[in-house]
């Protein structure tokens, strides 16, 4: 095997940690690669991923990156939810700060290849590399690896995609780590849950309407940023039946409830449609996910509008959120991507 020169983005955890230590045991000459973020604990971090690559034996490069997160993810991320959308940092970090910016870097330092502690694989078809599942199914990462483009895809290494997170524990624990069987966050930067954030950032509560798709006023909220599509708890409107938050009007700052039956669509428009190589021609069909742990449901693509498309599902999907990303399988690989605008039914309300 040609020996390469391998970045692993290492975080301190178990993850990027057992990657690196699977890299270079492959033969690789593999150098650690920090990012400095602006997060709760930069420095308890920055000694823990010192102390990991130490272990490791292998070279650690910082890099500060503190100000792209900011306004490439944080500000997304808050004029997202402004917007009375539901926003996914995840994906939108993966695309343009560890596989676009830091990924940049390494190459500037000399590597031929990243590699992280994702739980998904790197899968050909035809000669063309896509991102799949990983096979650990309960911590597959896939979906938030789906805005990658050809170019970045290629040039990735995903070690633990064959690897199940017991079984990654085993063997950090047999090579002298010791870690904690503790996750670590989804959205990195809301370790003080997100009212505190958002207030940190200057959005303080907007009173503002609790309606009904036929416009009957039932209460009153404090900022739509503090719902979400699908949520029940904390709505203060008691009844014979649940009420549910089936859409959110951020231009007109209203949040829209209905009984459960009405968070279900067989159909919603997405926009910003991308592929991650050579379009299909459409209709496309395949399985569809619609947030992290969305059961990927049977769904047909058409051209909506200029600059839309269509998804029309099989059977009714429960809470489609605006905002979030609709992300297209081919059996295991990832194909393509769109971000969901709203469902038909939402779209009648507001």
């Amino acid at each position: 095997m040609v020996q390469l020169k391998v970045g692993v983005a290492m975080s301190g955890g178990v993850d990027s940690t057992m990657a690196a230590s699977l890299v270079y045991e492959q033969g690789h000459d593999v150098h650690g690669f920090f990012m400095l973020l602006p997060l709760p604990g930069l420095d308890e971090h920055l000694s823990q991923v010192r102390q990991v690559a130490g272990q490791l034996t292998i070279p650690l490069t910082v890099i500060d990156m503190r100000r792209h997160f900011t306004d490439q993810v944080v500000g997304y991320f808050t004029a997202t939810y402004q917007s009375g959308l539901t926003p996914n940092p995840c994906i939108h970090c993966n695309h343009a700060i560890k596989f676009g910016l830091l990924a940049e870097a390494m190459r500037t330092h000399g590597m031929d290849r990243i590699a992280t502690g994702h739980y998904a694989r790197i899968d050909q078809r035809d000669g063309q590399s896509f991102v799949a599942r990983g096979v650990d199914r309960q911590k597959d990462q896939s979906y938030f690896l789906a805005r990658l483009d050809a170019g970045q895809v290629g040039r990735i290494l995903f070690p633990l995609g064959r690897w199940t997170k017991e079984r990654i524990y085993h063997r950090a624990a047999g090579l002298g780590f010791r870690f904690t069987g503790q996750e670590s966050q989804d959205v990195c930067f809301l370790a003080s849950g997100l009212p505190a954030f958002l207030a940190g950032q200057g959005i303080g509560e907007q009173a503002g309407p609790v309606v009904t798709r036929d416009g009957r006023q039932l209460g009153e909220h404090r900022g739509v940023w503090q719902y979400t599509i699908g949520q029940r708890r904390g709505l203060g409107l008691p009844d014979a039946t649940p009420w549910y938050v089936v859409g959110l009007d951020g231009l007109g700052n209203r949040v829209v409830v209905g009984k459960h039956d009405e968070l279900f669509s067989d159909r919603c428009t997405i926009h910003s449609l991308r592929w991650t190589h050579q379009p299909p021609t459409l209709p496309w069909r395949g399985l569809v996910q619609l947030r992290s742990r969305h059961q990927p449901a049977s769904a047909e693509l058409i051209v909506a509008a200029a600059g839309t498309w269509q998804l029309t599902f099989a059977s009714p999907q429960c809470a489609i959120a605006p905002g979030q990303f609709a992300v297209f399988y081919e059996d295991d690989l990832v194909v393509g991507s769109g971000v969901i605008a709203a469902n038909t039914e939402t779209e009648r309300s507001v």
